[in-house]
C-alpha cells in the first residue's frame, strides 16, 4: 500500500501555495549505536521502488541525495532484486558519500554469501556499510543462524574481508524474538524493528508491543535503532498526519528511520518535517498513542493493523 500520493496538479489552482521546497542539507543527524558513524535521522527506504518505473526511482533517490540524505537502506529481495537495480544505477556517482546497506534473508552461510556478491554487483560497490540478516522473525531463525555453517559466519567473515563494515539484523512480528536476539548483541551492531504511535495498542498486550519490549532491549545493549513502518504501511495516515507519525517515531531513541518515498514530493515532505524536527514532550507522545488506542478508528489498532505481527 502506498502510504500517500501528492502530484501538483491535485492542486493546481487552489489558492493555498506549496511549500517552499527543502533546502539541501541541515536535516538532523545521529549516531549509529557504538559504531561511531553518524546517519540522518531519515533515509531512503529501499522497498517500494516496485510501485514506481525505473526512472522515477532513479531520480528520487538521486533527489535525496541532493538534499542531504545520507543513509540508503536496502534488502537483496526488494522487488525480487529491482530495488538494488535501482540504487545501482545512481549511487556509484556518490557512494562515497553515504552510509549504504542491505540485507539477506539466507539463514546459511553459503547462501547468505552469495546473496552478498549479487547485492554488490548489483549496486555498483566493493562493500556495504551496514549487512543485515533480513526477517529474523521466529526463535527457529535465531537457531539457524547461530548454528554451525549459519548465516552469522558469512556475516561475521565479510565484514572481517572489508565487504561489510558493521551487521545488524531486522525483525518486524515478535519483540520477543527480539530481546533473544539481543542476547547475542556482542555479534553484531544494529537492530531494525517497526516502531509507531499504535503499536502499543496492540490487542495481545505489552509483550507484542515492539516499543514496549524490544526498544528497551536494544537500548540496553547498546546497538544501534532503525524503526519502520513509521506510517503503519499507510493506515495510520487516517487519524494522523505525515508529521505526528513521523515526529512521534524520531522522538524515540533511535537511531534513523527509512522511509519509502514513491514520489519527489513524499521525499521533500519528509525532508521538511524532518529538518525542522524537535522531540515531542511526554504529554504529546502520550496524547499521541491515546489517540491510536481511542477505538475512533477500529483499523489502526490490532491485528487489523499490525498484521505484519505474529507469533
Amino acid at each position: 500500500m502506498q502510504r500517500r500520493t501528492f502530484t501538483g496538479t491535485v492542486f493546481a489552482g487552489l489558492a493555498t501555495p506549496r511549500p517552499a521546497k527543502p533546502k539541501s542539507g541541515d536535516i538532523p543527524t545521529r549516531v549509529l549505536g557504538r559504531t561511531g558513524a553518524k546517519l540522518t535521522i531519515i533515509g531512503q527506504g529501499g522497498a517500494r521502488f516496485h510501485l514506481v518505473p525505473f526512472e522515477e526511482g532513479k531520480a528520487v533517490v538521486r533527489r535525496a541525495y541532493d538534499l542531504g540524505v545520507n543513509y540508503f537502506d536496502m534488502a537483496r529481495s526488494y522487488a525480487e532484486g529491482h530495488a538494488e537495480e535501482v540504487y545501482g544505477a545512481v549511487i556509484p556517482a556518490f557512494r562515497k558519500d553515504i552510509f549504504l546497506t542491505t540485507k539477506s534473508g539466507q539463514r546459511t552461510r553459503k547462501g547468505a554469501e552469495a546473496d552478498l556478491e549479487t547485492s554488490l554487483k548489483t549496486m555498483k560497490t566493493d562493500h556495504v556499510d551496514l549487512w543485515q540478516m533480513h526477517g529474523v522473525n521466529r526463535m527457529e531463525d535465531i537457531q539457524r543462524t547461530f548454528a554451525p555453517g549459519g548465516a552469522i559466519e558469512a556475516f561475521e567473515a565479510a565484514k572481517k574481508a572489508g565487504k561489510c563494515r558493521f551487521i545488524g539484523y531486522s525483525n518486524c512480528r515478535d519483540p520477543l524474538v527480539h530481546v533473544e536476539m539481543l542476547k547475542h548483541a556482542e555479534r553484531f551492531d544494529t537492530a531494525l524493528m517497526p516502531l509507531h504511535a499504535a503499536d502499543a495498542a496492540f490487542s495481545e498486550g505489552p509483550a507484542m508491543s515492539f516499543e514496549k519490549t524490544a526498544l528497551p532491549a536494544a537500548v540496553e545493549r547498546g546497538v544501534g535503532i532503525f524503526a519502520i513502518k513509521v506510517f503503519g504501511n499507510a493506515f495510520l495516515l487516517r487519524p494522523f498526519s505525515v508529521g505526528d507519525c513521523l515526529r512521534y517515531t524520531l522522538s524515540l531513541p533511535i537511531t534513523a528511520a527509512p522511509l519509502g518515498f514513491c514520489t519527489i514530493g513524499q521525499l521533500e515532505d519528509d525532508v521538511r518535517i524532518a529538518q525542522n524536527f524537535k522531540p515531542l514532550p511526554a504529554a504529546e507522545m502520550n496524547a499521541l498513542r491515546a489517540r491510536a488506542a481511542s477505538g475512533k478508528f477500529d483499523t489502526i489498532r490490532g491485528p487489523a493493523l499490525e498484521y505484519w505481527k505474529t507469533r
